[in-house]
């Protein structure tokens, strides 16, 4: 099976081609260059796009550009293509990629997004975590005091594992279906929303 796989919501972009569970090319960039990130996937993987079988897309939570550039490029390719889509959460990528570590997003607004019970938006000294619990995404590095004044230890910056490889993305894909079906998850109005009165 050949998945394309990508995920926009945080401010790098992942992309990985996969083909029967391997990697075959991984690329880290910005939402901007999405496309062209897709277009060098697939060169390097002498794969064309008629051949791939699926996509797997990031929907958040994250930025709500990002998640919208995400969810628009897979529904373009989507029907282009007459592929199925499966949405992923960011926060189960980038726990895929860090096991037993918590992922923490950053929300903006001096809040961050994670997994308690399910995804939640929250301040950061308010994230439950135990002592010595190892925190990983772009809102562990954002808050890394006040999550080290929690217990929580945070990796490097540069630690791949504060990103939600999109190679997660396709090994987590399990219900494929109409890209029309695949929701983003936002867990808060936007600030446009907000303001309407």
């Amino acid at each position: 099976m050949v998945i394309l796989a990508f995920d926009t919501a945080t401010e790098l972009a992942t992309s990985a081609l996969v083909v029967d569970g391997e990697v075959v090319g991984e690329r880290v960039s910005r939402a901007s260059t999405l496309l062209e990130d897709v277009d060098a996937l697939l060169r390097q993987g002498g794969v064309h796009a008629r051949e791939l079988d699926a996509l797997a897309v990031g929907i958040g939570p994250g930025s709500f550009t990002g998640v919208r550039i995400g969810l628009a490029t897979a529904r373009g390719l989507a029907f282009a293509l007459d592929l199925p889509v499966a949405g992923i959460s960011t926060l189960d990528a980038l726990s895929a990629g860090a096991p037993g570590a918590v992922a923490v997003v950053d929300a903006r607004r001096r809040e961050v997004f994670a997994l308690d019970d399910g995804p939640e938006v929250l301040r950061p000294d308010a994230l439950r975590v135990v002592p010595g619990t190892t925190c990983v995404g772009n809102g562990a590095v954002r808050y890394r005091a006040v999550l080290a004044g929690l217990g929580a230890e945070i990796p490097p910056d540069d630690d791949e594992r504060h990103l939600p490889r999109a190679r997660f993305h396709a090994a987590l894909a399990r219900d494929f279906g109409p890209a029309e079906r695949v929701e983003p998850i936002y867990l808060r109005l936007p600030d446009a929303d907000r303001t309407v009165a």
